[in-house]
């Protein structure tokens, strides 16, 4: 998954990589997304508890350059520049985004999303995203679409959010790059 050394704290991580990249091109597919035509930006974990958090941020920590942590949404979010990227699918993905328990419970602990850069403003996001799945995926039971916007102090780029999700994973689609947003900030 990282470097030929894996960091212990990153074990289940790199095991659970696999089943993220399965279930992302389940969901493409059932949606009738092409991820190949897409510029993926980063890739995001979920975990249930603080302990896991700090674990992978330590794991995290030797193998990429923490370039952002701040509280977003009212939990705090490390951003890591990874050393060697990931392969994800048809994409290789040098940031990981890293939140620490929220309010919302998954029913998984590892990889949960894939975000996509789509250019544009912000109004445009959720008609250009949706208009590159077909009708019937998107009318399938069990997948949600939830639009929001997400902000951390001092950012001055607007970064709305689609995402579109099957339960298990997700796939989001942003106007911006976390590094574009991050670089923006007062």
């Amino acid at each position: 998954m990282f470097e030929s050394h894996i960091a212990t704290e990153l074990s289940d991580l790199s095991d659970d990589l696999p089943h993220f990249v399965l279930s992302v091109y389940a969901l493409a597919d059932r949606l009738g997304l092409d991820l190949a035509e897409l510029d993926a930006d980063h890739i995001a974990v979920r975990c249930q508890q603080n302990s896991t958090a700090e674990r992978w941020k330590q794991g995290f920590l030797q193998h990429a350059v923490l370039f952002s942590e701040k509280v977003i949404n009212g939990r705090p979010i490390a951003l890591f520049e990874l050393n060697t990227p990931l392969s994800v699918g048809p994409w290789k993905i040098n940031v990981v985004e890293l939140p620490w328990p929220g309010d919302k419970r998954y029913s998984h602990e590892g990889w949960e999303h894939v975000e996509i850069v789509l250019r544009g403003t912000g109004s445009q996001l959720a008609s250009h995203a949706l208009a590159l799945c077909s009708d019937k995926g998107l009318s399938e039971p069990g997948i949600s679409i939830k639009n929001s916007a997400p902000k951390g102090e001092g950012e001055r780029l607007l970064n709305p959010t689609l995402a579109i999700s099957d339960g298990r994973v997700t796939i989001k689609f942003h106007p911006w790059s976390l590094k574009e947003v991050v670089e923006s900030e007062l």
